[in-house]
């Protein structure tokens, strides 16, 4: 393990993440519908959420449950996961080192598309200040490969490639 190079250590993680939050949205301006599990549809993304079917690179939103408490810091008051807008809230995984990676959430597989930067809206929703305290925050966006029923509880865990969990 000493004498790896970065490529190979961007594949190491000292333990899986965990899913603690799932959020729905129905439709555009609705508010999150928080639930303990959900379908992922394969290259469309979660059931019930206004993105399912739309295809794209933003199919599911994803926040670190550390990162609420720097935002906190940063607002002076208690934000809960569904005024962030976004979809899956996960502790223990730095979610910026799976950039360009697949990774699993229960019976489901993505791939990381990119970054989720905050919205306008953050500054209305948070309060004064509100989008600054989100950036670099705010998370990132991924696309389903294949489906399967994800829970609240389940691990996040990083594929490497060729591991024998990706299809791809």
């Amino acid at each position: 393990m000493n004498n790896l190079n970065v490529a190979e250590l961007m594949q190491v993680f000292p333990h899986t993440g965990e899913l603690v939050w799932i959020g729905v949205r129905p439709a555009r301006g609705e508010p999150m519908i928080t639930v303990n599990e959900v379908m992922v549809s394969q290259r469309s993304g979660l059931i019930g959420d206004r993105y399912n079917g739309a295809g794209g690179k933003r199919q599911v939103t994803l926040i670190q449950w550390e990162h609420l408490a720097v935002i906190e810091s940063f607002l002076g008051k208690a934000v809960a996961p569904e005024l962030l807008r976004r979809n899956l809230v996960v502790k223990g995984i730095n979610l910026l080192a799976l950039k360009n990676s697949k990774f699993s959430i229960g019976d489901a597989l993505f791939q990381t598309t990119g970054l989720c930067h905050p919205c306008s809206k953050m500054e209305k929703i948070l309060g004064v200040g509100g989008y600054n305290a989100m950036r670099g925050h705010g998370g990132i966006t991924a696309q389903a490969l294949s489906g399967g029923l994800i829970n609240v509880g389940d691990k996040l865990r990083a594929l490497a490639e060729g591991d024998l969990d990706c299809p791809i």
